[in-house]
């Protein structure tokens, strides 16, 4: 992985933007339309803002979102869909917009039509972040595969991730936190040409440790990135305090 540290998560949010600004341009030279894969967290706040106000050809992008919870209300702000409508896709004018809609009552028909979607043509970017216990998407430790044979599945939410949901206080309590999720696989996500990942806060220096210093290993998800060529990292000093 290509690692970038920052004083600042602004100035963090501010060079991830600049590195994925160039890559689309760079994209749109060669091609007609782009795939993007977004994350939906408090840790992309600072990227989101900066990334909304760039002048590109949207209506060349498609997006998708990597994750969203079962058996949450349909206009509560924490579901993943709105946190990116309100700070993204509603924003700019982009192509298409595909949501994950985790309110239909067969769930494996979702992702299977998900999945769909995504593997209609090669996805070219993914903007993440990495959890608190190494997650990419809701890939948590106990349900990460590097091999997984599906692009999309159900999962059961790690305590420690969903924890990490009050910590960025998303909810009051880990009782309010819904238990499952429909999630985008490690395959789906490390099939992008560039994967952006933006990871601040001191909460993350553990896990920043073990992705880029740890084995290669379902343990910690995130550190399969260490695998793909065109992986970048973008860290505040938080965040980067216990590789420095």
């Amino acid at each position: 992985m290509k690692v970038h540290i920052f004083e600042t998560r602004d100035e963090m949010g501010a060079a991830a933007t600049k590195s994925v600004t160039e890559k689309i341009q760079d994209l749109l030279k060669q091609q007609d339309q782009i795939r993007m894969i977004f994350a939906a967290a408090p840790s992309q706040n600072e990227f989101l803002d900066y990334f909304s106000k760039r002048d590109i050809e949207w209506d060349r992008i498609t997006a998708f979102h990597m994750d969203e919870y079962i058996g949450i209300d349909t206009g509560a702000p924490q579901r993943f869909g709105n946190f990116l409508k309100e700070r993204l896709f509603d924003k700019v004018p982009f192509g298409e917009v595909h949501f994950i809609d985790p309110t239909v009552t067969d769930s494996t028909a979702e992702c299977q039509r998900y999945e769909h979607l995504l593997r209609k043509a090669p996805i070219d970017i993914v903007c993440m972040g990495i959890g608190e216990n190494g997650h990419i998407a809701f890939n948590d430790p106990p349900v990460a595969d590097f091999n997984d044979p599906v692009w999309v599945k159900v999962v059961e939410l790690d305590r420690a991730s969903r924890q990490q949901q009050v910590n960025d206080e998303c909810f009051s309590s880990i009782a309010d936190v819904p238990t499952h999720a429909v999630t985008l696989t490690i395959p789906a996500l490390i099939s992008a040409h560039m994967v952006l990942v933006v990871v601040p806060g001191s909460r993350k220096a553990d896990a920043v440790q073990k992705t880029l210093l740890g084995a290669i290993s379902e343990e910690c998800p995130a550190s399969i990135l260490r695998n793909h060529s065109q992986a970048y990292l973008f860290l505040d000093k938080y965040s980067a305090a216990k590789i420095n």
